[in-house]
């Protein structure tokens, strides 16, 4: 499992019976995780300074146990994050991420070090930006593509939160997809690449997209778009019953040569020597 272990300011002190209990920074949050299903301290609500409470509808809504700010801070070694509990119950950033914040600049700081230029980084599905903040912050040009406005607004305020407000990083509203198609026609090309695409989704303009589908067709088109010297490819997946092995199998058939792995993602919890499962990774090297 790729553990994201190096977190200060984050930590699950429990999980359990659908939910975990987590501490970002001095805010301590409970919410919903379907992969907690073993039983947790029956105390441990207690502990929330904030609860999510799903709706039969769907949706659902947060309890206030104390009055917290509207939003707040925290740090990964010298990136910094702005958080905010949303109505559907996420924060603005997955922490389990980090670890694969970690490998990408391990990458990309051994590609400038080969080469003696800056790595040039595609995000796609780029949601709130840890990832293009953690590249930027190694030294890379990252172009930031998310179909949904609010977000790329976000991810700039991750960016100047940590330092990077002058950094390279081109944001795009955009379909991941055409953009991708337009990037080939113009022969732009790119050393690294990471998606983060969601199960289902639609873009800016109605544009569906089902990952069982389309997932290697995309992966596909941007192998075409990898520089003759390139550095990483990743693909991140948080869909139920889309087991590691099957990134793997697409990034060994959609790129030529190279070397492919892929595990699980994880959360240590305070708890005992447990670990939260938190989707899987599919990593690719040119070596």
């Amino acid at each position: 499992m790729y553990l994201a272990s190096g977190w200060k300011d984050y930590a699950i002190l429990d999980a359990g019976s659908g939910d975990k209990l987590e501490r970002w920074g001095g805010v301590t949050l409970l919410r919903p995780d379907p992969q907690a299903v073993w039983p947790m301290d029956e105390r441990a609500a207690e502990r929330a300074d904030a609860v999510y409470h799903r709706s039969s509808s769907g949706g659902g809504h947060w309890e206030f146990k104390r009055a917290l700010p509207e939003q707040w801070t925290i740090g990964y070694r010298d990136l910094t994050f702005v958080v905010r509990p949303t109505g559907f119950k996420h924060t603005g950033l997955f922490p389990e991420q980090a670890v694969n914040w970690d490998w990408m600049r391990e990458q990309i700081k051994a590609f400038l070090k080969r080469t003696g230029r800056p790595a040039k980084v595609l995000n796609l599905f780029a949601y709130t930006g840890g990832a293009t903040c953690a590249c930027a912050k190694a030294g890379a040009e990252v172009v930031h593509v998310d179909a949904a406005k609010g977000m790329v607004a976000w991810a700039k305020d991750n960016a100047a939160a940590s330092g990077l407000g002058d950094a390279p990083i081109r944001y795009l509203v955009d379909d991941c997809v055409k953009l991708v198609k337009r990037e080939l026609r113009r022969g732009n090309r790119y050393d690294g690449i990471l998606m983060d695409p969601p199960s289902y989704g639609r873009g800016p303009t109605g544009e569906m997209w089902k990952i069982e589908y389309d997932l290697y067709p995309l992966v596909e088109l941007c192998a075409g778009l990898l520089s003759d010297d390139p550095c990483f490819f990743l693909i991140n997946s948080y869909t139920t019953g889309l087991a590691p092995t099957v990134l793997k199998n697409v990034l060994e058939l959609a790129i030529r040569g190279g070397s492919a792995e892929a595990d699980e993602i994880g959360l240590p919890i305070a708890r005992g020597n447990l670990v939260l499962p938190c989707g899987a990774s599919g990593r690719w090297t040119p070596v």
